[in-house]
Formats: structure tokens, C-alpha cells, sequence
């Protein structure tokens, strides 16, 4: 499902598992920040385990919206409400919180999933 995949990309990049937030992106993913645009899995990788301005931050996700809406706590809203679709594709975007390593709130963001193959192929940040 897309929506476990996006909360997959937060535990891994928080984890710092950069083996396991490799398996989330298809090979040609694009991430368009506000700073950048980060373009591969292998550049974005090390992007997030070597170039980030702050490695010690942790993100928390306030809602999930796309295939399916998903509170926090994992529960989705009625099967009937979702979004039937192929695992091949689909858009999810997360509205959520970054926290410095001393749990002072950086900023907010959305971040917009797009999928392929089960794997993220694009993500556009927005920040506030």
C-alpha cells in the first residue's frame, strides 16, 4: 500500500536504515525540495545519510492523505471511502512536523508522493 510506504520513508530516514529507504525509491526518483532538486535513488540516498543540513531530526506525521485516508495510529477510514488502485501507481501526500534532535519543531511540511511500481517516484516538499 502507497500510504505504508510514504510512513516507511519517515522510519527509515529517522532510523537512519539508508538500506531500507533505498528499497522505497524506484531508480529514477525525483525529489523537488524548496532547496534543491535531488534527482536518483543513489544521489538521494546519500543525500539524506551525508548532505542533509541536520541528520539528527525526526519527523512527525499529523495525517496521510491519497489512497486512503490513515491517522497516525495506523486505523483507515471506512474500505468503502478508499481509493481502489492499482500498486503499480497512485499519490499520496503527508502533513506532518520536523524536529530537531533536542524536540524543538524545525518547521511543517507536506511532502507529495508519486508511486511506480510500489516504489516512490517523485516526492515535492513544501515547507511553512
Amino acid at each position: 500500500m502507497s500510504e505504508a510506504t510514504a510512513l516507511a520513508y519517515y522510519d527509515a530516514i529517522d532510523a537512519g536504515d539508508y538500506e531500507g529507504f533505498a528499497d522505497l525509491l524506484a531508480p529514477g526518483v525525483v525529489h523537488d525540495r524548496p532547496d534543491r532538486t535531488i534527482e536518483g535513488r543513489e544521489t538521494l540516498v546519500e543525500f539524506m545519510r551525508d548532505g542533509r543540513p541536520n541528520t539528527g531530526t525526526s519527523h512527525e506525521v499529523r495525517e496521510v492523505f491519497g489512497d486512503g485516508a490513515v491517522s497516525t495510529d495506523g486505523d483507515t477510514d471506512d474500505e468503502s471511502d478508499r481509493a481502489a488502485g492499482p500498486e503499480t501507481g497512485g499519490a499520496v501526500a503527508v502533513e506532518g512536523r520536523l524536529f530537531d534532535s533536542d524536540g524543538s519543531e524545525l518547521f511543517g511540511f507536506v511532502d507529495a508522493f508519486a508511486f511506480e511500481d510500489g516504489k516512490i517516484a517523485e516526492i515535492r516538499t513544501y515547507t511553512r
